[in-house]
């Protein structure tokens, strides 16, 4: 019997809609008790692609900022890398499961579980991994530059004005969609990772905004405020983040920058997608 020739030819778009129209019918059908545990260690991996961004931005200041930036997104990227190739359910790449909501594949309510249960998980993962390196005191390293940048992070997040954070949350999925679109293109485990890293990179090197990743960023920073000996030592007070609130976390914030992830993802990825592959043979 003659082995049939492996082939590693990259799917073709046509290919990687109806795959991911495939693979949105799937998400939407999983199990409620897989998709919350998949969905916490979403949560976990981006928390890890955190936890690396934050402390390579740790005394950036002495690098020029566009390369102290690029550093900072290029090892981000670990986040996604860790969900698509370790296998997790996140959040705003599920914004893609608008294809087959549109295919009529997904119902709305299907839809909106899905969304709804990996969101929670999403959550309660990233919090759980910004607790435990509260409690490793990671943020006391490099004699506190790691823990002073994470809140400089977390400060920047919710002081962003509600418009502007909807605009960067766009941009950001859109980015992010593009990375997961392109991996469903890929044939092996290296094709992926290579079709994450140039967008991911690039939606944290320019400052966008991904809401899972700010539900590390955010109360990470919150955390470390409430270590009042450290922020003695490094020179700072709790006054120096007065909008650095859980209040402020979820209101100006996570709520703009979700409904953000949602337009640039779900509509203007998946949305496109659909209507140029998918629609028209319909």
């Amino acid at each position: 019997m003659t082995d049939q020739p492996i082939n590693l030819d990259a799917l073709l778009p046509p290919a990687m809609a109806a795959k991911a129209e495939d693979l949105g019918v799937k998400k939407a059908n999983l199990k409620a008790f897989n998709m919350f545990m998949l969905a916490v260690l979403a949560g976990a991996f981006i928390g890890i692609g955190a936890i690396f961004a934050t402390t390579a931005a740790a005394g950036g200041a002495a690098l020029p900022y566009g390369v102290n930036r690029l550093l900072v997104g290029f090892v981000f990227t670990v986040g996604l890398i860790l969900v698509v190739v370790g296998g997790a359910e996140l959040f705003t790449g599920n914004t893609l499961i608008t294809m087959a909501f549109a295919s009529k594949k997904v119902t709305l309510l299907q839809l909106l579980r899905n969304w709804g249960i990996v969101y929670v998980g999403n959550l309660i993962g990233s919090i759980a991994t910004a607790y435990i390196v509260f409690l490793g005191k990671q943020y006391t390293f490099g004699s506190g530059a790691i823990g002073l940048a994470a809140l400089g992070i977390g400060n920047a997040k919710v002081n962003l004005e509600f418009v502007q954070a909807i605009a960067l949350g766009i941009m950001c999925n859109a980015l992010v969609c593009m990375a997961v679109w392109m991996c469903y293109s890929a044939r092996t485990t290296t094709d992926k990772i290579l079709a994450i890293i140039p967008p991911i990179a690039c939606f944290v090197a320019a400052g966008f905004e991904h809401s899972i990743a700010n539900m590390y960023f955010i109360p990470a920073a919150l955390f470390i405020k409430g270590d009042a000996t450290f922020l003695t030592e490094i020179g700072k007070t709790a006054a120096d983040y007065v909008n650095l609130t859980w209040g402020n976390f979820f209101i100006a914030n996570l709520l703009p920058v979700t409904i953000g992830n949602i337009i640039g993802g779900g509509l203007m990825v998946g949305l496109v997608y659909w209507l140029v592959y998918l629609r028209k043979s319909k």
